[in-house]
């Protein structure tokens, strides 16, 4: 993620929330990799030090963009070899929906899975 972070913001009972698209990035990404199928999270940038020292790895393929109240995700992974790809898609788009609604009390507008390439192992397995 960039230094310019962007928030999402509502006001509460005693004050405003905001939560970081990071935390929105890990929520999704974390979800993404629970899925069967799923392999990894794909990332062209390759993977960084701080990303590793952090443990932000979770985020690294996954893109944010915030739009007043709601948000829109971009999911970018790679399928386990053998696997149904359309159906993985559908289950990640149904499960990180479902895990930033609940988690972070937003609304998504869309959960735009990219599928970059299959993984010759799985690493549930």
């Amino acid at each position: 993620m960039s230094d310019s972070r962007e928030y999402v913001t509502s006001a509460g009972e005693y004050g405003s929330i905001n939560i970081s698209e990071d935390v929105i990035a890990l929520i999704a990404g974390n979800e993404a990799l629970s899925v069967d199928g799923v392999a990894a999270l794909f990332s062209s940038h390759g993977k960084e030090i701080a990303d590793i020292i952090s443990k932000r790895g979770a985020a690294r393929g996954v893109k944010i963009i915030i739009d007043d109240k709601s948000v829109a995700i971009d999911v970018f992974i790679l399928v386990a070899l053998g696997r149904p790809v359309s159906g993985i898609g559908g289950d990640v788009q149904r499960a990180v929906k479902d895990a930033v609604e609940s988690a972070a009390g937003l609304s998504v507008s869309a959960v735009n899975v990219h599928i970059c390439g299959v993984a010759l192992k799985s690493r549930k397995q």
